[in-house]
């Protein structure tokens, strides 16, 4: 059955690229609502923003909404954390551009989504079933769509700063892999770049403590890495939350090479103007059982491998 939350949940903080002080709440919605974000600073039928793949515009370093002039930037990791906890219904009320950054992870929306529980509601979780094979590339980097029996991610970087260097990662998402696994992994820079993103006028939030940054082999956040591979990790939990935006969950095997926001778009748009590629199927209770966020508790997040 599809699901939303049981009640509210407020969340403040700040832009990682704007650096402004945002308030969001993440409210229940109904069946069939999807996924919507209001800006409540702007007036206006525009400040409904769809999170949706054709509502994706182009942005640099995240992956940005809009609708009109209302946008709303930096909604992977959030979106990530709603299909990873296996939320399909929800309002999201924003009263800034950007989502707020947290811990530079989706860890502190899963906490919080996990303590206030979901509701299930009375009506069946439909799919996109992977029907043909479509890849999009740009240079070096690829990102494609497979036919699988339930949602898969395989990632590959390569970096030149030894910290990172050459990163694989291959996950089944069924039945909270996404919380264990993925959820507290950071978003993530080399030192070389920062000064260039904020001349550019990004990452102005962006401090050593939300996002880790490398030097070299040298990581400057305090702690170091959560996991030898968190670089990777936090690419998978990217690439969960930008297939969310497919509006609703993917059956298939999803693979990126050195991929980002902007190609995981591209691979949506390439899958939906080919309607032989795909199929929207209702889900057995079975089937539904074998997605991201089916059956997950507190004590998964606990559990991180």
């Amino acid at each position: 059955m599809q699901t939303t939350l049981k009640s509210p949940i407020t969340f403040s903080g700040i832009g990682l690229h704007s650096g402004r002080a945002v308030r969001m709440t993440v409210l229940p919605a109904s069946a069939e609502y999807g996924i919507w974000f209001r800006r409540t600073d702007i007036d206006g039928p525009d400040a409904l923003i769809p999170a949706r793949w054709d509502a994706v515009v182009s942005s640099r370093l995240c992956t940005k909404l809009a609708n009109g002039r209302a946008e709303v930037a930096t909604v992977e990791h959030l979106m990530a954390a709603l299909a990873g906890c296996g939320i399909h219904n929800a309002l999201i009320e924003i009263d800034g551009p950007e989502v707020p950054v947290m811990d530079g992870s989706a860890q502190p929306f899963v906490e919080a989504f996990l303590a206030r529980g979901l509701r299930r509601l009375s009506a069946p979780v439909r799919a996109l079933r992977i029907l043909e094979p479509v890849e999009v590339t740009e240079g070096d980097a690829r990102a494609s769509l497979a036919p699988a029996d339930m949602l898969e991610i395989d990632f590959e970087i390569e970096f030149a700063d030894r910290a990172i260097g050459h990163q694989a990662k291959r996950l089944n998402m069924a039945n909270g892999a996404f919380v264990r696994e993925l959820s507290d992994s950071r978003t993530f820079c080399r030192n070389a770049d920062v000064a260039a993103m904020r001349a550019a006028g990004l990452a102005l939030g962006g401090t050593l403590t939300n996002a880790v940054v490398v030097e070299g082999e040298r990581v400057l956040s305090p702690g170091g890495f959560r996991h030898a591979d968190e670089a990777v990790r936090h690419k998978m939990l990217d690439a969960l939350g930008d297939l969310a935006l497919a509006g609703a969950p993917i059956l298939g095997r999803y693979r990126g090479e050195r991929a980002g926001h902007a190609l995981t778009n591209r691979l949506l748009r390439a899958l939906f103007a080919r309607s032989g590629a795909f199929r929207l199927v209702t889900l057995s209770p079975a089937e539904a059982a074998r997605l991201p966020g089916t059956g997950i508790e507190a004590a998964d997040l606990r559990a991180v491998a």
